[in-house]
């Protein structure tokens, strides 16, 4: 039988569920009926961002999800981010405040700093003159305060490179739980995956199906012949083989999607597994990273001048 992978645990004792919703570029309208779907078809995990500006659609499917007796808070596992223009210390628990006054919550079971670039406090949108220096600690340090007011169950990190992980690691007084970053069969995370395995930090993938909704961004992870492959001889889709291929390499997924069929299919992952002749195949898969992050890279302005810097040279 297949082993289930249903939970992973974090370094607080807590349980990740293995399988989130993710709700980026989720349209208003649509996000709300997505996360009914997703919850009402047993998903206990939504991975939410004040920068993704739909929050307070999520929390009002929440309260009614709740006052309906559908799902009870402590099943559910609520993450959020803190944004890029939020990082000064005293705007930290401010920034969660709002967000958990959007979610109608009393906690967040994650937190995460969203990315390890930052603008000045009012920014919107990504405008270069907008970008400034980080201060990773001194955000780190109120991210703890968050974690020791029971706002936030956990707090971890988003996009950090395995230096800046490190570099962090070096000052935490309480280590990040997890860092989430782009993973799919197509940009694996080798080297960041070895070092959160060897600190204890949890890997979380978002784009594990490689953003085939994005109109920004060209995406041919789910046609490499290894998941048609897969796929076929499982006789499962390309999208659940890239899913479950995350959760046998050891971190959590978080498909987006608003349509309640792929929803469901995303969920169909636990009876079954990738045998290990075809899942060796996958480390023969062309590394390419999909987010640049190019928004947070100038030449004059903050303090990334190339996407190499940004990353770490891990591009």
């Amino acid at each position: 039988m297949a082993h289930e992978i249903l939970y992973f645990e974090l370094n607080t004792g807590a349980k990740i569920p293995s399988v989130g919703l993710g709700t980026w570029q989720s349209e208003p309208g649509l996000v709300g009926q997505a996360v009914e779907a997703a919850i009402k078809n047993g998903y206990c995990h939504i991975d939410c961002a004040r920068a993704y500006a739909n929050e307070k659609e999520i929390g009002s499917v929440l309260k009614k999800l709740f006052d309906d007796g559908v799902v009870k808070r402590d099943d559910l596992f609520i993450t959020s981010k803190l944004w890029c223009a939020d990082h000064a210390p005293e705007d930290v628990l401010a920034a969660l405040d709002k967000t958990l006054e959007e979610l109608q919550l009393g906690y967040v079971d994650l937190f995460l700093i969203h990315c390890p670039a930052r603008m000045k406090k009012g920014s919107v949108g990504f405008k270069p003159e907008n970008l400034i220096a980080t201060d990773i600690p001194s955000t780190w340090k109120a991210m703890e305060s968050l974690y020791d007011s029971g706002k936030a169950r956990a707090i971890g990190v988003s996009n950090f490179s395995t230096k800046k992980l490190g570099d962090l690691l070096d000052i935490a007084r309480i280590p990040p739980a997890v860092n989430q970053v782009e993973c799919h069969p197509s940009w694996q995370q080798t080297k960041l995956r070895e070092f959160c395995k060897s600190k204890g930090i949890h890997l979380s993938g978002y784009s594990p199906l490689g953003s085939p909704g994005s109109t920004w961004l060209k995406s041919d992870v789910l046609k490499h012949p290894a998941l048609v492959a897969t796929a076929e001889k499982l006789g499962k889709t390309t999208a659940q083989v890239a899913l479950r291929w995350g959760l046998q390499m050891g971190h959590s997924v978080l498909p987006k999607s608003t349509t309640e069929s792929r929803i469901k299919e995303n969920l169909d992952l636990f009876s079954w597994s990738i045998p290990d002749d075809l899942f060796v195949k996958f480390s023969e898969i062309e590394q390419a990273r999909l987010f640049k992050g190019s928004a947070f890279v100038h030449e004059t302005f903050g303090e990334y001048k190339t996407i190499e810097e940004f990353w770490d040279g891990e591009i």
